[in-house]
């Protein structure tokens, strides 16, 4: 089976970390993974610097990939400020994330999810020709209400759906859902919208982030998001673990007879500038003493 991996590591995988990485830098390596033969990388979010240093320069970065690959380039908002302002700098495909949680909702992007999700919808209707597609931060389990009920993750879907959005991401934000209880909840998703595409974004906190890829997989799904090195994590949601190692899900598919594209050797390179470029950035500045 041809399996999709999305590379986040640009976007999820610096994000959380106490580096601040070049805009040159990021643009080098978003150009390895791509060399990987990764066909799509999530190359920025479009959020506030202030809250999110790391990101700042999402605009340089996007215009620098664009004339290093052909690979399929997305960058992620969440609000309609940042739909704005990722439209002018020419993205194509943006992931408009809310939460399935109030709180989350509340300290990610700064207020509810009714009126997060008002902010989107009043934008997207803007950019017809834009390619809009979903996230749905803790699907599964949230840091501060626990786990979140399989109700209210499909009104959730429903909603970007009456927004004309058919392509949605679930998200085990802080990696510690078990498989079968994650699945349980796909599960009630498909079942009550079998014609949208999904896809998954896993967190690995205990290691078995793939049994839920297998699962997922055998319940027909075929897309997956992945960082080099296993890196990411949410500033914004206290234990979040880091993403599933782009490697380790590559080398587990092709251990199953799956089809990526990827080549595990170019893969291995970029994993090892990754984290030289890490080592090597300056840290994230710290507040000054008062």
């Amino acid at each position: 089976m041809r399996i999709q991996v999305t590379d986040v590591f640009l976007r999820d995988g610096l994000q959380d970390e106490d580096a601040i990485v070049s805009v040159e830098d990021r643009i080098a390596l978003g150009g390895a993974i791509a060399a990987a033969g990764i066909g799509r990388i999530e190359v920025a979010s479009f959020v506030n610097p202030a809250r999110v240093p790391q990101m700042a320069g999402a605009g340089e970065v996007l215009a620098g990939m664009r004339e290093r690959t052909t690979a399929e380039l997305t960058v992620l908002t969440l609000n309609g400020k940042g739909v704005a302002r990722a439209v002018e700098a020419g993205a194509g495909n943006i992931q408009i994330v809310t939460s399935a949680s109030q709180a989350h909702s509340t300290a990610n992007a700064g207020r509810g999810i009714d009126e997060a999700m008002a902010s989107l919808a009043a934008e997207v209707v803007k950019y017809p020709g834009t390619n809009f597609f979903a996230g749905i931060s803790t699907a599964f389990t949230c840091p501060f209400e626990g786990r979140i009920a399989p109700e209210h993750l499909l009104k959730i879907v429903r909603a970007f759906k009456d927004m004309g959005v058919r392509d949605i991401g679930l998200a085990d934000t802080l990696g510690t859902t078990p498989p079968e209880e994650a699945m349980a909840s796909v599960h009630h998703v498909l079942d009550a919208e079998p014609d949208l595409t999904y896809y998954l974004h896993l967190h690995n906190a205990h290691g078995r982030a793939l049994e839920t890829v297998d699962a997922a997989i055998a319940a027909g799904i075929t897309r997956f998001d992945a960082a080099l090195g296993g890196y990411g994590g949410c500033p914004f949601a206290p234990g979040a673990h880091g993403n599933i190692a782009t490697e380790e899900l590559v080398r587990h598919l092709h251990a199953a007879g799956h089809e990526t594209g990827i080549d595990e050797d170019f893969l291995a390179q970029a994993v090892k500038l990754g984290r030289a470029t890490l080592a090597r950035s300056p840290r994230v500045a710290e507040p000054a003493a008062h």
